[in-house]
């Protein structure tokens, strides 16, 4: 399954992004541009989910290279320079939902796995694992401290 258009360019910067240390910016910024499109609205959850438990630790069975589609996927969707500008009305976010769809489909059964994992898990420990502090730095302090 080849990757959209443009798509590859996000995959160098998705590495990047993980390897400093600056994935808490990454879900801010999706947890700011947030779908306002049904299904993709739960896709974009459930990655910003498995993200965010992938970086307070508490999930880490996923392969490198789906963390890093994942994490390129996500910032093609927060991204203003992407093939479509998101500022085109009604087709800005084609490209944005493609790509998404496209990920969504590449690492559908690490997705599959994490859902389960999630299905697990008590509903206190998700509310911790998924709360969204009130900054990207104080996430990042949560990583410290732990």
């Amino acid at each position: 399954m080849k990757a959209p258009w443009n798509f590859a360019r996000f995959l160098p910067l998705a590495e990047r992004l993980l390897s400093r240390g600056r994935l808490p910016a990454l879900i801010f910024a999706v947890a700011r541009k947030g779908p306002r499109l049904g299904k993709l609205r739960e896709d974009v959850r459930l990655m910003q989910a498995l993200c965010l438990a992938w970086w307070r630790g508490e999930y880490r069975a996923i392969s490198p290279k789906a963390l890093i589609t994942v994490v390129a996927g996500l910032l093609y969707f927060v991204s203003p320079l992407d093939a479509i500008p998101d500022w085109l009305l009604g087709v800005g976010m084609l490209d944005d939902i493609a790509v998404l769809a496209w990920v969504m489909k590449a690492v559908s059964d690490e997705l599959a796995a994490f859902s389960a994992w999630r299905n697990r898990q008590a509903p206190e420990k998700l509310r911790v694992v998924e709360r969204l502090p009130d900054t990207p730095e104080a996430l990042r302090l949560e990583q410290e401290k732990s």
